[in-house]
C-alpha cells in the first residue's frame, strides 16, 4: 500500500480560515497606516507653525525700541509707565526698578532722544510689522514634502496681555493652525515683553 503526504480536512480548513483573516485584515491594515500617516503630516504642520511663531518672537518689541541712528544697536526699553529714571547725573540714568547697574546690561530708551515720526516698520524687524493686520501663512502645498492640503497659519500680535490687568509692557502672539476647510487645528499662544536686550561684549583689538 502506497502512503501519500496530504492535507488533512482540519488542516485545509485552517489554512483556509487563516488566509481569510488574513485578507480581509489588509483594508484595515492599509487605513490604520493611512491615518497613521495623515496624523504624521498634521503634526509637521503643527511643527512649522510653532517654528514660524518661535521667528516672530525674535523679532524686538517695538520698532522704536533701537535707538534712531543706531541700526545695530541692541534693543531698549520703551518707558510706557515712566518708570525710566530720565535723571542723567544720577548714577541709574537710563535704568528703572529691577535694571542692573553694571554695564552692558539692559537699559532704558533715553527719552531725550526724539523717536521718528515717520518710522517705517521695514527698516528693523519687530513686531509693530505684525501688529499691521493678521498675517496668513501657507505651510505646506499638497503634492509637495508629503503635504496631502495645504495649512493656513495666521498669526495675530496685540499690545496689552491681560494679567489681573491690561500690561501694556506684554504683547501678546497667537498662531492659529487650519485646515484648508477653516477647521482650527491647533492655537499656540506666547508672550514677548519690553524687556530690551543685553548688550554684546564687545572686544577691542
Amino acid at each position: 500500500m502506497v502512503r501519500r503526504a496530504a492535507f488533512t480536512l482540519i488542516e485545509l480548513i485552517f489554512a483556509i480560515v487563516i488566509i481569510g483573516i488574513s485578507v480581509l485584515s489588509l483594508p484595515i491594515m492599509s487605513q490604520t497606516i493611512s491615518k497613521g500617516i495623515d496624523a504624521n503630516i498634521i503634526q509637521e504642520a503643527i511643527f512649522a507653525a510653532a517654528t514660524e511663531l518661535n521667528g516672530v518672537v525674535t523679532a524686538h518689541w517695538d520698532e522704536n525700541s533701537i535707538e534712531p541712528g543706531m541700526p545695530h544697536s541692541s534693543a531698549r526699553v520703551i518707558d510706557i509707565d515712566a518708570f525710566c529714571n530720565n535723571d542723567a547725573l544720577s548714577p541709574t540714568f537710563r535704568q528703572m526698578p529691577g535694571h542692573i547697574n553694571q554695564a552692558l546690561h539692559r537699559r532704558c530708551l533715553d527719552s531725550n532722544t526724539t523717536l521718528p515720526s515717520n518710522a517705517s516698520v521695514t527698516t528693523v524687524n519687530s513686531l509693530d510689522d505684525w501688529e499691521q493686520g493678521n498675517k496668513n501663512i501657507t505651510i505646506g502645498t499638497p503634492g509637495t514634502e508629503g503635504y496631502k492640503e495645504t495649512y493656513q497659519s495666521n498669526i495675530v500680535v496685540s499690545q496689552g496681555a491681560n494679567f489681573n490687568g491690561i500690561n501694556n509692557n506684554i504683547k501678546s502672539i497667537v498662531s492659529t493652525l487650519k485646515d484648508k476647510n477653516g477647521k482650527t487645528i491647533v492655537l499656540l499662544r506666547t508672550y514677548s515683553a519690553n524687556i530690551g536686550e543685553v548688550d554684546y561684549y564687545k572686544r577691542s583689538y
